[in-house]
């Protein structure tokens, strides 16, 4: 009998999770931020200062985001870390070795460890297209809330097969 796995937004107030953000063009970033934790909490995630189910940690910039995820995954607290940063091209190659070393680096923390891991770094060419996607058409901070829930669900619902 074929068996279907899927996450559930509906069990998603027991999920534990970490933010993991980049204070480089924290314009953007704050504002991903926000949406992230709008829909968290509207989804039954405590998001309070008190909270007992969301940790932050901000770090310099979006090519420091895999260490602090990979040291967070590893304690075993988490179901799903997120991450959020904000790589803006510019007139030198930077752009290129930013985004490529912080997407592998993310994605192997999330082989490594099992732990999913939401990669919520904007890549783009101009600051107005990243505040687009950061606010002022849509928030994809929302987005990659969704996509934490789904997946921290998902994996619960794996280990418990």
């Amino acid at each position: 009998m074929m068996v279907t796995f899927e996450g559930r937004f509906t069990e998603s107030s027991a999920l534990r999770m970490a933010i993991v953000i980049a204070r480089f063009n924290d314009l953007v970033t704050n504002k991903l931020l926000m949406g992230c934790l709008d829909c968290l909490q509207r989804h039954g995630i405590d998001t309070s200062d008190k909270s007992s189910q969301l940790d932050i940690a901000w770090v310099p910039g979006s090519l420091e985001l895999p260490l602090v995820t990979q040291s967070l995954a590893r304690t075993g607290q988490y179901d799903v870390v997120i991450t959020l940063g904000a790589v803006i091209r510019g007139d030198t190659p930077h752009f290129e070795v930013v985004v490529a070393e912080a997407s592998k680096g993310i994605a192997t923390v999330s082989r490594d460890t099992g732990v999913p891991v939401i990669f919520g770094v904007l890549t783009t060419d101009t600051m107005q297209q990243a505040l687009e996607r950061a606010g002022i058409k849509s928030n994809l901070g929302w987005n990659y809330a969704l996509q934490a829930l789904e997946m921290g669900s998902l994996m619960r619902e794996l280990h418990k097969k």
